[in-house]
């Protein structure tokens, strides 16, 4: 298996796993009550949007050829540094 192959599918897996996490969250906001509601709506909305995000950037790195997707390699750790960062804070908002 390539490199990048191997990259790929790590990303992937991340998704399914941020995706099951996400409808958690969605999950636990739906038993709170109207007014803690609508503070993690927002956050919810906010993690959709980073989750659409890493699925475009993994649908680019997927049309990148294996010459180039190691010159994108940087912008999509750093893309998913800042979603885990996302999913943790939520994570940790929810807890509260």
């Amino acid at each position: 298996m390539s490199e990048k192959a191997q990259f790929q599918e790590k990303l992937q897996a991340q998704l399914d796993e941020w995706g099951i996490d996400l409808a958690k969250l969605k999950a636990k906001a739906a038993e709170t009550t109207a007014e803690a509601r609508l503070e993690m709506d927002v956050q919810l909305v906010t993690l959709e949007a980073k989750l659409e995000a890493g699925k475009e950037k993994l649908a680019e790195l997927a049309d990148t050829s294996e010459d180039a997707w190691e010159s994108i390699q940087g912008g999509l750790e750093s893309a998913w540094g800042s979603m885990k960062t996302a999913f943790s804070e939520a994570a940790a908002k929810f807890k509260e």
